[in-house]
Parts: C-alpha cells; structure tokens; sequence
C-alpha cells in the first residue's frame, strides 16, 4: 500500500491545520476533558484521510475481454441509455457510488489503448443525485481494446470535490487494474460498456476496485 502521489500536497494541509488545532488545544484549553477529546479527534481525522488517500495493492481481475471495477464503493445504478459525448450510441451503464470511507483512487477498467479524453468542470451535486451525472465536474475517457470493443468511464467529483485526478491521455496503452487517477472526497464512478456485454454485477452490491468483475465484453 502506498499514498497517492498527487495527494501530498492535500495532505500536508490538513496535518498542518491539525498541528495548529493541536496546538490552541494544548496550550490555551485548561479542562482535561474537552481537550484532550479534541486532540484524539484531530489525530483520528488525520489517520482517516492518511486511509482515505491511500492505493492499495490489488490483484487485478480485467483483461481486454472482462472488465474490472473501477473503483470502491456500491452499485447505485444498472441501466441502459444513450451515450452522446463520444460513442454516440446505445450503452448498458453501471455506476458506483463511493462515500467518505471508500479507497478513491481509481484503476483502469479493461486493457487497451485510450481513445479519448476530455475534463469537464461543472457543478458539485451530491454524487449519487442523478442531476450530477452531467452538470458535475467530471472526466471522460473511452478506452478501445485491442478485439475492437469501446469501454467509456466517468469520474464524478461529489459536493466536497473539487479535483479529479487522471492519467488518460488519447494513445496510452493501458492495463487493466493499474491505477488511472484519483477523485478527492465523496464521488461516482460510471462505466459504459457495449450492449451486448454481460453484467457480473448486481444493485446494492459493494464493488472492490480492480477486482470485483463488472461485465464480460
């Protein structure tokens, strides 16, 4: 396991504010019993956001044929629409929804090479709201394995976000289960996948990033 590289500088404010916060406690707080409940505290949140930055090491279950989760968190939707951004035809979509006590780095979700890209700045909505699937900040990135299959993938920032991170950039080879970016605090994951493909997963079901198998392409 290890912190995400792009999530140093985030933690360093927050231990550096819990270090002051620390500090008012200590030095001008004289009751024992509200002091040292709010030291507890704040080494517990910075212990929490050390768990909640963190890439853990997994062992990855896609391929260019069977797609892996994307990221931690639960099934919130199964649907099938229209994808108008980039693929411009009928998709099968699931969604997972990761709240504050999820991992949320995120992992490539098939193997190929990436096709598209685009960062769209927009709104902060409740992630799991269905508002925020367009009007959030969010990502878009189409990966096309190498049997011709288009597999599309949306990171979506939540109310508390503000940053998404991603690696995608058109002509990257990538590999099932690496890690392909990060979103900071509560968000969404949507995976777009061929009509025709099998879904593994069903709603309410808690998904392991890079592991708990989505679909078969």
């Amino acid at each position: 396991m290890r912190i995400d590289k792009n999530s140093y500088g985030t933690l360093a404010i927050v231990f550096i504010i819990a270090s002051i916060f620390i500090y008012i406690c200590l030095m001008f707080i004289s009751s024992a019993w509200v002091k040292w409940p709010l030291v507890v505290f704040a080494w517990i949140f910075c212990i929490w956001q050390l768990a909640f930055f963190r890439v853990p090491d997994r062992t990855p279950s896609g391929s260019s044929t069977t797609v892996s989760s994307a990221a931690d968190g639960k099934v919130v939707v199964i649907d099938e629409l229209e994808e108008d951004e980039f693929l411009h035809r009928r998709c099968k979509r699931v969604c997972v929804y990761m709240n504050f006590f999820d991992v949320h780095a995120n992992f490539w979700p098939v193997s190929g090479e990436v096709t598209y890209y685009h960062y769209h700045p927009g709104k902060h909505l409740l992630a799991f709201k269905p508002k925020a699937s367009e009007e959030n900040e969010h990502t878009t990135t189409c990966i096309r394995t190498p049997e011709g299959k288009d597999v599309l993938f949306k990171q979506h920032a939540g109310t508390f976000a503000r940053r998404i991170v991603n690696y995608a950039k058109p002509g990257l080879p990538v590999i099932a289960g690496q890690q392909c970016g990060i979103i900071k605090f509560g968000s969404r994951m949507d995976i777009f996948l061929p009509v025709d493909a099998d879904i593994k997963v069903s709603l309410g079901e808690l998904t392991v990033a890079a592991e708990t198998v989505i679909a078969e392409i």
